[in-house]
């Protein structure tokens, strides 16, 4: 197992998210060990404005350590506000192989629960199988951009293999819970040659797909048919959900004209 050795203080926690499929958020942990080489949003905000230096720096993650005080005082300001509280935009609550951020994250998780307050879960880590005693309104999500090894050891070196991560949402999805995958950023084929029905079809048991482009790549618009390809890698997910009666998201800006 890894162990955390950084460890931070904030004055708030939960938060309104302006991400477009989100309601209320927290971000308990400040950076990611899944050291992602596409362009991360979340490490490129923290670069800019100050909070970390370097890369290296982004995946020694950072545990808030005064997250369950927080949520004791916040959470009776926002229960009544929050439809789904989002675990989490700019970190991973199950970062692959950290069991103290595990343990934190189900804490949190149980106590917003206790609360009245459903959670969405979204990893690149194993969704531990404990949160099938969590609350049934509860839903799981993983993400999973290809089902190619050699290309996840490459583009996400810490996260963790692809059918682990499969595995662990099966398993939830089977407890009876609601879940779903993100399926972003999805590479163009100059990056990796992939078919995207093969990945459909290994999530087919889920409830809700969510598909969106790789931003702020130039190895993206390296590929003169991006618009293209993006359009009709979004008709494909579009039509498999319908078919299987499947809900679907494509993310804002995936489909140009």
């Amino acid at each position: 197992m890894k162990k955390v050795n950084n460890f931070i203080q904030r004055k708030s926690l939960i938060y309104k998210t302006n991400v477009e499929y989100g309601d209320y958020t927290i971000n308990h942990i400040q950076g990611c060990s899944h050291g992602c080489k596409y362009p991360c949003y979340a490490y490129m905000m923290k670069k800019r404005f100050g909070k970390i230096k370097t890369y290296e720096d982004w995946i020694k993650p950072a545990i808030v350590e005064n997250t369950l005080e927080l949520l004791d005082m916040e959470i009776p300001k926002f229960k009544d506000k929050i439809t789904t509280l989002h675990l989490c935009f700019t970190t991973d609550p199950f970062m692959y192989g950290y069991d103290e951020i595990k343990a934190l994250s189900l804490a949190v998780i149980r106590k917003l629960n206790d609360a009245g307050i459903k959670c969405s879960i979204l990893t690149k880590g194993l969704l531990p199988i404990e949160l099938k005693e969590y609350s049934k309104d509860n839903e799981y999500g993983i993400t999973l951009v290809s089902l190619n090894e050699d290309y996840r050891k490459r583009i996400e070196p810490g996260a963790a293999p692809y059918k682990q991560r499969l595995s662990s949402l099966r398993a939830l999805h089977d407890a009876g819970f609601k879940t779903w995958v993100s399926i972003e950023p999805y590479p163009t084929p100059n990056i990796i040659e992939q078919n995207l029905d093969d990945i459909l079809e290994a999530i087919s048991f889920t409830d809700k797909i969510i598909f969106g482009r790789t931003n702020y790549s130039k190895e993206i618009t390296a590929f003169k048919k991006h618009k293209e390809f993006y359009n009709e890698q979004a008709e494909i997910v579009i039509k498999f959900c319908r078919e299987r009666n499947i809900s679907f998201h494509i993310k804002d800006g995936t489909v140009k004209p």
